[in-house]
Parts: structure tokens; C-alpha cells; sequence
């Protein structure tokens, strides 16, 4: 079992072609909602608020209690493709939010081109799409991103046997 990291350049990133929320039968009607590779993600995360309680009487401390929970949004970036996937996902949302959610995972790969970690997402809905910034002066590729908004995300791939057996022990 190898427990190298994993290398962040080498990545998928899959959307799903159906709506989250039709039955499967109708979500195999609806087109796929993105193609092509991206050279970048961004914002697997999510953050806990907490509201701090001082207790009468206890000087030494104040708790900390959890409030919400909240999931950031995953931007995607890519260079301007030709095809209107991104930009057809962000503009079905403008009409018809329900009708455009699309779960979706983030892959990474191992240095072998096996998946080594993944993170699924749930209802995703395309927030924002951002065009490319155009600079006659370079010689860049144009860029465009989308931000995902998305109702949780779920890790996916998780090696049973590394969580089940002890780590071993390196000495103290």
C-alpha cells in the first residue's frame, strides 16, 4: 500500500448528465452538462460556524457551540472551449434551477492514472460563470470558470484496509 501523497496536477472532474432531483428514467433524457478537461479546481471545503458561550461562573474558558454548517462553492476553470457546455449549464439555471442541478465528483489521480481520492457532490447548480479577461498583449490561453453551488459533498473513494488496520507505530 502505497501512502506517497497524491500529486494535485493530475485530476477528473465529472458532472453528471441528469438532474439531481428527476427520476432516473427522465434524467437520461436531459444532454450532458459539461465536457472537456479542466486545468484547475478550487474549493473543496466547507466550514463549521460556531458561536462562542461564556458560562457564568467559569473564567477559564468560554464553549464553542456549532450553528451551521456550510460547503464552499468548487469553481472549475478551463481554457474557452468551443462546445457551450458550461455556458448552456449556467444559462438552464436562469430558467429552471430545478431542472439544472447535476451532482458531479472531483477525482484525483495517482502517479499510475489510478484514482487515489475522490469527492462527490451533491445538487450542484451553476452560480457563476465568469468569461475570459482578454489582454491583446499576451499570448494566453482564454479562461473561463464556473462556481458550483452545491447542497454537500461526500468522500468517495477511501481505502477499507488503511482505515481499518493501526497505523504503524514509528518509534516515539
Amino acid at each position: 500500500m502505497n501512502h506517497d501523497p497524491l500529486p494535485k496536477y493530475r485530476f477528473l472532474v465529472t458532472l453528471d448528465p441528469g438532474d439531481a432531483y428527476l427520476p432516473p428514467a427522465q434524467a437520461l433524457l436531459l444532454p450532458l452538462a459539461a465536457s472537456g478537461a479542466f486545468q484547475e479546481v478550487t474549493g473543496l471545503g466547507a466550514q463549521l460556524e460556531v458561536t462562542s458561550y461564556p458560562e457564568g461562573g467559569r473564567n477559564d474558558s468560554v464553549h464553542q457551540l456549532p450553528l451551521r454548517h456550510a460547503w464552499n462553492r468548487i469553481v472549475l476553470k478551463r481554457g474557452v472551449a468551443r462546445d457551450p457546455g458550461l455556458w448552456a449549464w449556467y444559462q438552464a439555471g436562469l430558467a429552471d434551477s430545478l431542472g439544472a442541478r447535476r451532482d458531479g465528483a472531483v477525482i484525483v489521480l495517482g502517479p499510475d492514472g489510478v484514482p487515489g481520492a475522490a469527492w462527490a457532490f451533491h445538487g450542484g447548480l451553476a452560480a457563476k460563470w465568469t468569461g475570459p479577461d482578454l489582454h491583446a498583449e499576451q499570448n494566453a490561453i482564454a479562461v473561463e470558470s464556473l462556481e458550483i453551488a452545491h447542497e454537500g459533498l461526500t468522500k468517495v473513494l477511501q481505502d477499507p484496509a488503511a482505515s481499518l488496520s493501526p497505523r504503524p507505530n514509528r518509534g516515539r
